[in-house]
């Protein structure tokens, strides 16, 4: 078997991993996508030159979730290793957290115009080799945001929709539940989930049980390429414990505890040791 053929099977194996709980229907989604997704996504980030804009942030009760950042952050992390320039892009209550400790843009809130204002300026003035949401609240059929209980949002959200749609380089999404951005690309196959969806679409999407392991499942391309156990060093413990510290909530339970769509991070350690087994770097049990 040729590399590439070697490469899209993994690509599968880790698609239909990302997706094996079926919490909120993304397994029926996922045959609206032409198979390795995950491989074509992560080359566009492994081969991305000048910034990479990583997305992140759910407005829930008041605040921010822990789906999503705790993806983005190793994600920004891995890509830092590789030697790239991401950039955390969101807004706040987000923004005013992980700017302490990371390299983010500010979204402004509830203000589209602004936001493709925004979006030009910053393509016309910087180098950006690749736009990647994770867990964004994406624009619907009326021009605005609703979580994932149909409740109108729209007044706690930023919208990163437009860096997504005019990125004049690869745009990739990853979504858990419908209401995101990039699931406009699978629109009529939503229509099977009780969920007012997302119209905002994108290149290449990457559908996830929870979104951060989406993130987890880029960056096991990432190691191969390299040749190193990059997810060894994932917490997705310390980074729950991080966000939890700073005022985020889980998005299903939208308590301030250290989960993520009202799982304890052992399920997303589950998917990391399973992730590193079908890269080599543990053995097949």
């Amino acid at each position: 078997m040729c590399p590439l053929n070697k490469e899209l099977q993994l690509s599968r194996h880790i698609e239909d991993l990302l997706v094996a709980r079926n919490l909120r229907g993304m397994a029926q989604i996922q045959p609206a996508l032409q198979p390795g997704y995950v491989q074509r996504s992560a080359k566009a980030l492994y081969q991305a030159e000048g910034k990479i804009l990583i997305g992140t942030g759910f407005w829930v009760a008041g605040t921010f979730e822990t789906d999503g950042p705790v993806g983005a952050i190793a994600l920004y992390l891995a890509l830092k290793a590789l030697g790239k320039e991401p950039v955390l892009v969101c807004g706040n209550p987000l923004y005013s957290k992980l700017s302490e400790d990371f390299n983010c843009f500010q979204l402004p809130l509830n203000d589209l115009p602004q936001a493709k204002l925004l979006a030009q300026q910053y393509f016309a003035t910087e180098q950006v080799g690749c736009v990647l949401a994770i867990e964004r609240p994406g624009l619907n059929q009326q021009g605005g945001y609703c979580n994932m209980r149909g409740e109108d949002i729209s007044h706690g959200c930023a919208s990163f929709d437009p860096f997504i749609e005019t990125a004049p380089c690869t745009s990739i999404a990853i979504g858990d539940g419908g209401n995101e951005i990039g699931m406009g690309k699978v629109a009529s196959a939503l229509s099977q989930l009780d969920i007012i969806p997302s119209i905002t679409s994108c290149d290449e999407l990457i559908v996830a049980d929870v979104s951060n392991w989406g993130a987890y499942g880029l960056i096991a391309f990432f190691a191969l390429w390299q040749q190193k156990d990059m997810l060894a060093v994932i917490d997705p413990p310390h980074w729950l414990a991080y966000l939890s510290k700073h005022g985020s909530v889980d998005g299903v339970t939208k308590r301030n505890e250290a989960t993520e769509d009202s799982l304890d991070a052992t399920h997303a350690q589950a998917v990391i040791t399973e992730l590193r087994r079908l890269t080599g770097f543990l053995p097949i049990e």
